[in-house]
């Protein structure tokens, strides 16, 4: 089956399962090219609590499609490769959380959406990297554990003078950046505008014309008056921003921003999923109730 054949059939098996597809802006470019929604995780965490569809695919990684089924519990929600996880989600632990709580009864627990829903079960709130600054500068003199992204929370520090208590996590990905990645490159590109995701170090980030959440970083890319942007984050968003603005040159500020994880998923993955209904998501029923309670308090506030 050729690709064109391989799409003609996805396309088929999505109508006949009622299906809706979500594509993380880090996929390849064959699965964002083929999704009914591409975009960030507070995005399709939405469209995942408002769809209609029967079943939901999420091509991303575990704690993606797991957040999708805790909002939509009644749906069928797939995930098309197995072991597609997020070595960041796996660096918070139950045990630590609860320990934390015990020496610290006064504090509020946030997680990122980046984390399982053991986690999420354990905290006051989730965040994204779009709400995260919107939803915590609201409380000034609260005191809170930021889990898992340590260099999220130092920005959010060092930005609003919060009183945050970090968690020793990261992403491997936005962690290796460089200051010195973004100077080559900026002597390459005197007139580009370098724009970062929070999960860099602070040190990045001081460097950056804007920094911002996946969704963030692409409308400014977009709207910005500038011709060529380094791009501080997964290299997938470059596929977005070339197809909304091909006059303008995108470049990664280094050829280390590549998710292996989120690059798993071919459209062969996809079928098989939609075909044989691999690999269905489940969440452990005493954990459901608190793990959604946090996302839903997310959505409350973000909407204010």
């Amino acid at each position: 089956m050729n690709q064109k054949q391989m799409v003609q059939e996805i396309l088929a098996l999505k109508t006949k399962h009622n299906a809706l597809i979500l594509a993380h802006y880090y996929q390849n470019k064959e699965i964002q090219d083929i999704a009914d929604l591409v975009g960030d995780s507070f995005q399709l965490s939405k469209a995942a609590a408002e769809t209609n569809a029967d079943t939901i695919v999420f091509c991303g990684v575990h704690f993606m499609a797991e957040t999708a089924k805790l909002l939509s519990p009644n749906k069928r929600v797939l995930l098309p490769v197995k072991d597609a996880g997020c070595p960041m989600a796996d660096m918070a632990d139950a045990k630590s959380i609860k320990e934390y709580r015990e020496k610290h009864p006064e504090a509020s627990v946030v997680c990122y959406v980046n984390s399982t829903a053991e986690i999420k079960a354990l905290s006051d709130i989730c965040v994204t990297s779009s709400n995260a600054e919107k939803i915590l500068k609201r409380y000034p003199g609260q005191k809170f554990l930021y889990v898992p992204d340590k260099n999220l929370a130092q920005y959010l520090i060092d930005k609003h003078d919060l009183n945050i208590d970090l968690f020793e996590g990261w992403c491997d990905i936005h962690n290796d950046l460089t200051v010195e990645d973004v100077k080559t490159m900026k002597e390459k590109y005197p007139d580009a505008r370098f724009i970062a995701h929070p999960e860099a170090p602070l040190e990045v980030l001081r460097e950056a014309d804007f920094v911002g959440g996946t969704q963030a970083l692409l409308s400014y890319a977009l709207h910005d008056e500038a011709s060529t942007y380094l791009i501080g984050t997964e290299e997938g968003l470059i596929h977005e921003l070339q197809k909304q603005s091909p006059d303008k040159t995108f470049l990664p500020v280094t050829d280390k921003l590549v998710c292996e994880d989120m690059k798993k998923t071919t459209l062969e993955d996809l079928h098989r999923a939609l075909k044989e209904g691999v690999y269905e998501i489940e969440v452990d029923s005493t954990i459901r109730e608190a793990a959604e309670a946090s996302l839903r308090r997310m959505m409350e506030e973000s909407a204010q």
